[in-house]
């Protein structure tokens, strides 16, 4: 006797499974799709509601122990350390309330205190700036609806410029992040300490990668085209910035060792400002180099 069929007639044929199946998938999908929908909503209608993000904290992030250059922050750039050179440059900003270092490590708190900066004490395990920075702000006082975080090696970061990514994100309410990029210089194209971005029609990120992008398909820049490197200096939406840690590390945030994927990856949304700057950010000790010679050249002290 022939085996009997697994299908009655009452059950659905092979195809109807089949299609049912991949209905069942979509639909899981699409719900997992529109509950995390439904979290950027509250998030945006959230925001919307709110008073305007008026109160702004500057952050500078600054940690010891680095792979690329042990101490970085404390380097000596022409009889001042690096940290102080930040600092200094970020007060002269118009739109921040306060400035404040955030640090695991008491011989960057001594220096900091030592030139007058107002110190939050971290742990050891914040990832990254942004994490460092979220912690830091938890531990303020004062409340505050935004916050820059102040790249500790951009020491001639330009007070115009953190004005510029803060009225960004005040005058963006469906952005939780700004930034700024400037040009990319022919020599720094393929250097992976120097972050490219690229930006849509409106202003709004697309990606970030330590890579040329976009790359072509002779493999060689372009001339004609506009690459932006991308400045250290970011600014977060408060709220944002204390879910921020929480939200699970991605794929592409991992690959690139960017935190800025994380945030794209999740689905917000990031401003990008252009600026005119010549930038000088200090990823190694050859860096320092550079950067003390561009200084004697202007004049600057």
């Amino acid at each position: 006797m022939a085996p009997q069929s697994i299908c009655t007639p009452s059950s659905p044929d092979h195809g109807e499974f089949v299609m049912s199946t991949k209905s069942l998938i979509l639909h899981g999908l699409a719900a997992a799709a529109a509950l995390a929908a439904g979290a950027h909503a509250y998030f945006y209608y959230h925001r919307s509601t709110t008073k305007f993000r008026s109160r702004v904290v500057g952050i500078i992030p600054a940690r010891f122990a680095s792979s690329r250059f042990q101490g970085k922050p404390l380097v000596d750039i022409l009889g001042k350390p690096m940290i102080q050179r930040t600092w200094e440059r970020a007060k002269l900003a118009t739109t921040l309330d306060c400035v404040v270092v955030a640090t695991d490590d008491e011989k960057i708190a001594s220096c900091c205190r030592g030139f007058g900066a107002e110190v939050i004490m971290t742990a050891e395990s914040c990832r990254n700036g942004a994490e460092r920075c979220s912690e830091a702000l938890q531990k303020l006082e004062k409340k505050y609806d935004i916050v820059v975080n102040i790249q500790g090696d951009e020491p001639l970061i330009e007070p115009e410029i953190i004005d510029g990514i803060v009225k960004a994100l005040q005058t963006t309410p469906d952005a939780v992040f700004s930034t700024a990029v400037t040009s990319l210089k022919p020599e720094d194209a393929f250097d992976p300490n120097r972050v490219k971005c690229v930006v849509d029609n409106h202003g709004y990120a697309i990606y970030f990668s330590r890579g040329l992008i976009p790359f072509n398909k002779s493999g060689k820049t372009n001339p004609e085209f506009p690459y932006n490197l991308h400045l250290g200096i970011q600014s977060y939406d408060s709220e944002f910035l204390k879910i921020y840690p929480d939200l699970t590390p991605t794929p592409l945030q991992l690959e690139e060792d960017l935190e800025q994927l994380k945030v794209l990856e999740n689905g917000y949304k990031v401003k990008v400002i252009k600026v005119d700057h010549d930038a000088h950010g200090v990823d190694t000790p050859e860096d320092v180099v550079k950067i003390e010679n561009f200084m004697r050249e202007r004049n600057l002290s």
